[in-house]
């Protein structure tokens, strides 16, 4: 049986990917997060646990068993050995789980959320199609600063790790501008959904 149709979302750091994936959802398309998969593999009784706790030490567990993830990011963005260890523990589990969910959705299309999809690499054979959420830089930083609590240095080290924004641009089939008002977006979304909605029939 042929996958369904499968439309990577991905964007910079608050740029807006969880709002726009939230709107697709409301309009019918499956949505596969990977943030979500990563969290349920590092939460209490996780499956990629014994590999981490072995990689780093007891330090990272915390009181309930789940990995101590806010110790574990400071530790990545100091370390890049210790960044790509964690992620050859987890990207491939992410990947396998992903591709699960993908093949069981009965959805007419499929997001498939990606935040690092561009750097990662992992994912091109899942995909008919890229769309990338865009906003300013300067939005950007006021978006991440406010919604996580972060410094303007901790979220311009976050930003600095990811894949330029012209890099994200020329990869994409489509973009989503995320400058303006949640009723400008709205709109944008219902737009790319009827699209979506075309190609998935097309491709069937």
């Amino acid at each position: 049986m042929k996958p369904p149709y499968c439309v990577g979302l991905t964007g910079g750091f608050g740029c807006g990917k969880s709002t726009v994936a939230e709107l697709f959802s409301t309009l019918g398309a499956g949505i596969v997060d990977t943030d979500a998969i990563s969290h349920a593999l590092t939460a209490a009784g996780g499956a990629a646990l014994p590999d981490l706790f072995a990689a780093f030490g007891d330090a990272y567990r915390q009181a309930d068993g789940a990995l101590d993830r806010r110790r574990m990011r400071e530790k990545v963005f100091a370390d890049a050995g210790a960044r790509r260890a964690l992620e050859a523990i987890l990207h491939p589990r992410i990947r396998a789980q992903a591709a699960r969910q993908i093949a069981m959705s009965n959805a007419p299309y499929v997001l498939l959320v990606v935040p690092l999809l561009i750097e990662s690499g992992h994912y091109a054979d899942l995909l008919d199609r890229i769309l990338v959420v865009d906003c300013e830089p300067g939005q950007q930083l006021q978006r991440a600063m406010h919604r996580d609590g972060m410094s303007e240095a901790q979220a311009r080290a976050v930003l600095a790790a990811q894949a330029s924004r012209s890099a994200r641009l020329a990869l994409a089939d489509d973009v989503i501008d995320n400058s303006g008002a949640r009723g400008d977006l709205a709109e944008k979304v219902r737009q790319l959904h009827d699209r979506y909605l075309e190609l998935a029939k097309k491709s069937c």
